[in-house]
């Protein structure tokens, strides 16, 4: 059994911090052998009584680490 694909996702507080960690997850993909199948970001907030009181940025990265044919060159 070998794991191809992870799907990982991670809060951060401003967009800015989202764009630069989907560019060091891109980065460290290549620096470690596999590739960056899908990222992006969702812009959060927590509301009550209709007014926001908190927001955040969710960080959604999906890492392949090999293809299913792999093993059979």
């Amino acid at each position: 059994m070998r794991l191809i694909k992870r799907t990982e996702e991670y809060v951060v507080d401003t967009e800015e911090e989202a764009i630069k960690a989907i560019q060091n997850f891109r980065e460290d993909a290549e620096e470690h052998g596999h590739t960056v199948g899908a990222s992006g970001y969702t812009y959060k907030t927590k509301k009550a009584k209709g007014e926001i009181i908190g927001e955040q940025y969710l960080i959604k990265v999906t890492r392949i680490l090999g293809g299913i044919w792999d093993d059979f060159e």
